[in-house]
């Protein structure tokens, strides 16, 4: 009885001991900091506009769309759009969203193969990755299984560009596997960036004005460099100073918190992308890739100026000064 008894209590204190064993492991993960998501989100968009940017401007692509028929800025335009391109210019016109329509329907004036220049643009992916930052493939390669797990989760409702991507067939090679995923979820963000655009009622001109105060940059620079001419940056001045966006002296303080406002919301609402990735890799995404994305970033110096490719670009001067000469 005795024995029975004390088999007893013991039983009684191991569960207890069990029990709070479960209740402290409870309250340290209770009392962990929880990531900022936002924050994973500003450093991770960066390396991933990085990781895919550089191409736009790569000599082997554009001798390779020159090959097919087409100059390099419409070469760019024809081999990104491909996965949307058989729905027709004025689709690819609202998804590219700044980029000058006449541009835009200047290339399908040509009538080109665009699988042709997707697959010519692939190649050249390949063969810059390996050359000017072969610390991204192996990162590339590895993540590229759960970078997919995140892209094929992603919701698709008013995200038509991105929704496009799926259709096309996913390469055999894990590089460019791997590349091709991170472009799915750059080309998400993008429509996740313009459908705030839009619903902050702005034009995709007014957007480049807008945010080319944000950056601090030389008056008109991201509109003129997207193709738009002096009509239409006229135009777009225009309709800001009427809703006090801008003023004679430029764009007003109020035009660039507009600016801030959507970039905060973009990362606010793209940062599902990162959660359903998972802190850890999530953290090692941008440990791997922030170093070789600065080299590609230098390519992009050299191949078309300091200025291209704003969304890699720190922005560190205040844009008011900059602009408005305050």
């Amino acid at each position: 009885m005795a024995s029975g008894a004390r088999a007893s209590a013991s039983e009684h204190d191991a569960g207890w001991e069990r029990n709070v064993d479960a209740a402290a492991m409870e309250q340290q993960v209770a009392s962990a900091p929880m990531p900022d998501w936002v924050d994973v989100t500003r450093r991770n968009s960066r390396a991933v506009q990085s990781t895919v940017g550089w191409i736009f401007w790569d000599p082997a692509a554009v001798s390779r769309y020159e090959a097919l028929g087409l100059p390099g800025p419409l070469g760019y335009i024809a081999a990104r759009c491909a996965p949307l391109a058989p729905a027709g210019a004025e689709a690819v016109v609202a998804a590219f969203g700044s980029i000058s329509p006449a541009a835009i329907h200047a290339t399908f004036a040509q009538r080109p193969d665009f699988d042709a220049f997707w697959r010519a643009r692939d190649t050249a992916v390949v063969d810059g990755l390996r050359r000017f930052a072969p610390a991204i493939v192996a990162p590339l390669q590895a993540l590229a299984p759960g970078l997919w797990s995140v892209v094929e989760s992603l919701p698709k409702v008013g995200r038509p560009f991105f929704a496009g991507h799926l259709r096309m067939r996913r390469p055999a090679d894990p590089l460019l596997s791997g590349w091709h995923a991170v472009n799915c979820i750059r080309e998400w963000r993008g429509d996740t960036h313009w459908a705030l655009v839009a619903a902050a009622g702005l034009t995709g001109i007014e957007a480049s004005i807008l945010h080319n105060a944000w950056l601090g940059y030389e008056r008109d620079w991201i509109p003129r460099s997207r193709g738009s001419d002096l009509e239409e940056i006229t135009d777009g001045w225009t309709s800001l100073r009427e809703r006090a966006l801008a003023d004679d002296r430029g764009v007003t303080d109020r035009g660039v918190r507009l600016r801030q406002r959507i970039e905060d919301e973009t990362d606010a609402l793209t940062s599902i992308v990162w959660q359903r990735l998972g802190l850890e890799a999530s953290l090692a995404f941008a440990d791997r890739f922030e170093g070789p994305c600065e080299l590609l970033l230098a390519r992009v110096d050299v191949t078309a100026g300091p200025n291209y490719q704003p969304a890699s670009r720190v922005r560190t001067t205040p844009a008011s000064v900059m602009e408005r000469g305050d």
